[in-house]
């Protein structure tokens, strides 16, 4: 960074401390002008990260950042780089235009709604609310590829708090669409008022939430990864995307052709490497064993290969039991049924057979899961027994620890 740039990046984050302090932004308009003239998105994502490290509260940064981009909307618009078709970025841009097109007709209906007196009056305008409120619940696929895909690289180049405030306000997107809808589908219980008054309020921040967010990733996170993010990278990017799946509006040629991982995780020392990671063999076997279910693992050779220690396993294992057949892990009354999953699991009639027991007072849930290979091979059966007794208890929501 050029000498004049870190001195803008000071002032800007002066200026952020100011609007903090109480500081009106209209009257500090000019002086925000002039030093986003020689300073990108980059810098400007670095000083919310500073900013943060230094003891601001995110919210606060991201109120205040709000402020200052809504009073230079205009300077701050900067021509988005040229990606093609099949990138990331490309995708994520096109994607946007289409929410935003189903947010500006959610707008223009909200002005019927307003002026209606009762139910029979705002009919037809609840119905395409509804299918366009179904459009953005499909909105959610973006948010996921962004926060699986996407920002896990921003991280990766040390920008880490501007994406967690992006996923902090697909947070808030999700709670008023979900609340938009809920009010929508419960229109026959409630009074016309009421309905009315909840109706507007989520949709009304929805029209403000979804185009600002927009705004903000298109002129500041988006050309960030851009600069920081290279070629090899966007591939990988690009794969994740892919196998998480895309909307059911993404243009087909905003997507282009699927790519497999740029690279290969490399196997470590001592570890064991997936597709999607690695991990040394002690940490695998650990995790195994750490699930909250037993499992055992029959080969295609119906040959039990493996087995979990949980703490407490439901059916005793014992090592006897590896090379062993699995027909003759079964008292013989039940062996013709373990023999029908088995072939029904190798002719590809079933993949999955699930039974449920009571055992001292406890319910027992088992399960058997056909195993196939990446050409859809078959490579055996995997037994998972639980025990969901205390499941059957839960009932509503618990968010806190």
């Amino acid at each position: 960074m050029s000498e004049v740039s870190a001195n803008k990046k000071r002032m800007l984050k002066e200026l952020i401390k100011a609007l903090h302090a109480g500081a009106h932004p209209d009257e500090m308009k000019e002086k925000f002008k002039e030093v986003l003239e020689d300073i990108g998105p980059l810098e400007i994502s670095k000083v919310e990260e500073e900013l943060i490290e230094e003891g601001m509260p995110t919210q606060e940064v991201r109120r205040l950042c709000d402020v200052h981009l809504a009073v230079l909307r205009d300077s701050l618009e900067k021509p988005k780089s040229e990606v093609p078709s099949g990138h990331p970025i490309h995708i994520l841009l096109k994607e946007h235009e289409l929410v935003k097109m189903f947010v500006d007709e959610i707008s223009v209906l909200l002005a019927g709604v307003e002026q209606t007196k009762d139910f029979e009056g705002v009919e037809n305008q609840a119905s395409r609310i509804g299918e366009l409120l179904r459009h953005l619940k499909e909105y959610e696929r973006h948010k996921i590829r962004e926060e699986n895909c996407l920002f896990p690289y921003l991280e990766k180049h040390g920008v880490s708090q501007p994406p967690a405030i992006m996923w902090a306000e697909h947070d808030e997107q999700r709670k008023e669409i979900e609340e938009a809808s809920k009010t929508l589908e419960n229109r026959e219980v409630l009074e016309f008022g009421e309905f009315k008054t909840k109706l507007l309020s989520h949709l009304k921040n929805l029209t403000d939430l979804i185009p600002n967010h927009f705004y903000k990733e298109e002129n500041i996170l988006f050309p960030t990864a851009l600069t920081l993010i290279g070629n090899e990278e966007w591939l990988e990017i690009k794969a994740s995307m892919d196998d998480l799946g895309y909307c059911y509006f993404t243009p087909k040629e905003a997507i282009g052709g699927k790519v497999g991982l740029a690279k290969e995780v490399k196997e470590q020392e001592g570890e064991i490497a997936f597709e999607t990671g690695s991990m040394a063999r002690e940490e695998l076997e650990a995790v195994l064993n750490t699930l909250p279910v037993d499992i055992t693992f029959v080969d295609k050779t119906d040959t039990v290969r493996y087995f979990s220690q949980t703490e407490e396993r439901i059916f005793p294992r014992a090592r006897a039991i590896i090379g062993r057949k699995v027909q003759q892990c079964h008292p013989q009354e039940s062996v013709h049924v373990v023999q029908q999953i088995l072939d029904d699991f190798r002719s590809g009639q079933r993949d999955v057979a699930q039974f449920w027991i009571q055992l001292k007072e406890r319910l027992i849930y088992i399960r058997y899961f056909a195993v196939h290979g990446k050409e859809g091979e078959y490579l055996g059966c995997l037994e998972v027994t639980q025990d969901i007794t205390d499941l059957r208890e839960i009932e509503g929501e618990k968010r806190l620890l």
